[in-house]
């Protein structure tokens, strides 16, 4: 196990979140829920980015292939 230190005005905070909390849960366990959100959020961004990239860099080619996909479409 490791300690980690936090400023007065977050651990304030940190209990008052675990205080009205509709789910009793003690400060490492709020810590943890957080932890693991703010980290999947940040693998979604990261991965939202490089796909933004790959779609922007062949952007010129899928829309070509969009166009003939719907002209496809619109002789069936």
């Amino acid at each position: 196990m490791k300690t980690i230190a936090i400023d007065e005005a977050t651990a304030k905070l940190l209990d008052d979140l675990t205080e009205k909390s509709s789910r009793r849960r003690s400060r490492t366990a709020l810590i943890r829920t957080a932890l693991r959100q703010y980290a999947e959020s940040e693998r979604r961004r990261a991965t939202e980015a490089k796909d933004g990239a790959i779609f922007r860099k062949h952007r010129k080619q899928l829309a070509r292939q969009a166009r003939a996909l719907i002209a496809e479409q619109a002789r069936s």
